[in-house]
């Protein structure tokens, strides 16, 4: 089974960077397409990161220009690198893994808190 692992969530200043890591186990790393999401107290969870079959990262206008998705498939991994950041960036962030044959199967991480706050 698809597991999700998630890392690198914490406190940090506005203007600020940090980047969040998810570790892909349980094979076929290369068939899903990976994005990331986050939700804020009383919030819609929101997409804000998505990558595709073929690689092509996109994003929501409100991260647009300060995050970048990227993966590496070597290590099964993908990151999200966040700069300039924002209070309103807090939020529990998640990654998800979207099975290419059928996107309805997609598999969560646990989350990890990242607040922006001075």
């Amino acid at each position: 089974q698809v597991q999700l692992v998630e890392s690198g969530g914490g406190l940090v200043q506005p203007g600020g960077s940090l980047r969040l890591s998810c570790a892909f186990t349980g094979g076929g790393f290369s068939v899903y397409d990976m994005a990331w999401y986050r939700q804020a107290p009383g919030k819609q969870r929101e997409l804000v990161a998505y990558m595709d079959n073929f690689e092509r990262p996109s994003y929501a206008d409100s991260v647009k220009g300060r995050f970048t998705i990227n993966r590496d498939n070597a290590k099964n991994t993908v990151y999200l690198q966040m700069n300039s950041l924002k209070a309103e960036d807090t939020a529990v962030y998640y990654c998800n893994a979207i099975w290419r044959a059928d996107l309805n199967t997609n598999f969560w991480g646990q989350g990890t808190q990242v607040t922006v706050s001075s």
